[in-house]
């Protein structure tokens, strides 16, 4: 995440660079069509952030009255300008209630967006508001309630926050993302899922949110009260209202001992249902080769399960010398096959000790990230149907080794069908294929990137799957249709309940707004 003061000479510069290039200007929305070519908006926008991440280095720190608020996120591709740009810190949260209504009517006089976010992870925009207002929630806040099995957690809290709490008491989140940088409200909102089973997405062990409304009420939502608001909020990406605070599920913390089965890559669905459903399984994912030899050929099977423990639980920690370890072979493989297959076997030749769980979801995402300003990683994540898993695997051989985008690791997990969310990326149990690519910072890279998107999404809606929505805007506008079927309802229920539209960003312009 970046945040730079700049002056309006610089804004200016770079969108006449991107006009002499025939991009769209910053502030400019332009309609897009669907079809087989690539929409206007989406490559547009795209090409144009590429150029600008790339001009990062040059960026000047000014400060005069003509200075503006450049903000990033996870990408490095998505440089916007914001109008204001607030923190929400711990001295703050007393106070933050009455500002944000002041601040969302301020908005809707003004027809300019709002959004809120925690650590910007997402990368494409999606907590943005161009030429708006960013409020970025900075506020910890857990409280546990072990009768009820249940966390009351403040909106900007982050999952490192949450563990450090509930370890103590000798609890651990129900489900959560397989790092702990993220904000608890962000993960509601993207509806992220996790690799403890045999659960869903997060938003299915949460049992209420509390939820301002761009009109400034505040509303208590739950599966069974306000149910609308609290499936619109879920996976929603903060378009429906401002989530303050949530009550989530816990499950006990317990030493967890892994086992590690290689197979065929064609054989880990069924491999992997068989895990999940076990009753003795508590945490389970896989892993596919990535080496351009035997690219997806062989796959790796990981679950855990409970382990008696001599005495008191250890403490959660989180990186140390394993980590700094894992990190160098991960990176290692940026442009090396050998370090690919190297890393391979190791992976499936020593496996993985003893941990807890909260010590197995504890991990920051820097553990893995580049340091490389010219390149950056870009997440994909695809959900299959497990009976069309061995079909995700041929679409996947076909066209990633082609494309010429070079991947550095699938991890696999499973998620249990979600009944709740509208936009529900998983209304049948599927397992879910999480890939990350590292990409150069071009507008080269950036094109490749969309067009092998474009393709995979395509593949994947025809076998039955769908296609996560954090990630770069690569999508065209029909496949989201196509593929998240409640987007009209969605919209039509968005626009009921913030008929100004205070609650904008990048997300919202690219797919949603001509719905």
């Amino acid at each position: 995440t970046s945040s730079r003061h700049c002056s309006r000479d610089w804004i200016d510069s770079v969108e006449a660079f991107g006009a002499a290039l025939k991009f769209a200007p910053f502030g400019e929305v332009e309609g897009s069509t669907g079809g087989s070519e690539l929409s206007t908006l989406t490559r547009r926008r795209i090409l144009q952030a590429a150029v600008a991440a790339a001009l990062v280095p040059t960026l000047p720190r000014v400060a005069d009255a003509g200075q503006r608020v450049v903000l990033n996120d996870a990408s490095r591709l998505s440089l916007t300008p914001v109008n204001r740009h607030w923190v929400v810190s711990a001295d703050q949260q007393a106070s933050f209630v009455e500002r944000l209504r002041a601040e969302l009517k301020q908005a809707a006089t003004e027809h300019r967006p709002v959004a809120l976010s925690a650590a910007r992870h997402s990368m494409g925009a999606q907590s943005l508001p161009r030429n708006g207002t960013a409020i970025t929630l900075a506020s910890p806040g857990c409280e546990v309630d072990t009768a009820a099995m249940t966390a009351r957690v403040l909106a900007g809290t982050r999952w490192r926050e949450v563990i450090a709490v509930l370890d103590e008491a000798g609890f651990s989140p129900a489900v959560m993302q397989s790092n702990n940088d993220f904000g608890l409200a962000s993960t509601f909102s993207v509806n992220a899922h996790g690799w403890p089973v045999p659960f869903g997405p997060f938003g299915s062990t949460v049992r209420e949110i509390e939820l301002m409304l761009a009109d400034g009420s505040i509303l208590a939502c739950t599966p069974g009260e306000n149910s609308e608001l609290f499936r619109l909020a879920m996976g929603g990406y903060g378009l429906v209202g401002a989530i303050l605070s949530l009550e989530i599920d816990i499950v006990r913390n317990e030493l967890l001992k892994p086992s590690t089965a290689v197979m065929e890559s064609g054989k880990l669905a069924e491999a992997f249902l068989k895990a999940v459903r076990s009753a003795d399984t508590r945490m389970a994912y896989g892993r596919m080769s990535v080496a351009r030899s035997g690219f997806f050929e062989e796959a790796l099977l990981v679950s855990y399960v409970p382990e008696p423990a001599d005495g008191p639980l250890p403490k959660a920690g989180s990186g140390g010398f394993a980590s700094r370890v894992s990190r160098r072979v991960y990176r290692a493989q940026v442009g090396s096959e050998v370090a690919k297959r190297a890393r391979w076997l190791a992976e499936t030749s020593f496996g993985s000790g003893i941990a807890t769980r909260n010590a197995l979801m504890n991990e920051p995402v820097a553990n893995l990230a580049s340091r490389d300003l010219e390149r950056t990683d870009i997440l994909h994540e695809y959900f299959v149907p497990p009976a069309r898993f061995p079909d995700f695997v041929g679409l996947c051989q076909r066209l990633i080794p082609k494309s010429g985008q070079e991947l550095l690791n699938i991890t696999l997990r499973y998620v249990a069908a979600d009944s709740l969310s509208v936009l529900a990326f998983a209304p049948t149990e599927r397992v879910a294929g999480v890939m990350s690519f590292t990409q150069a910072v071009t507008p080269e890279a950036e094109a490749g990137m969309l067009q092998l998107t474009e393709s995979l999404i395509d593949g994947v809606g025809a076998l039955g799957g769908s296609f996560y929505l954090p990630y770069r805007l690569h999508a065209r506008p029909d496949q989201v249709r196509a593929i998240y079927q409640g987007t009209a309802q969605f919209v039509a229920r968005k626009r009921h309940y913030d008929p100004q539209l205070v609650f904008r960003n990048a997300l919202w312009e690219a797919y949603l707004a001509e719905v």
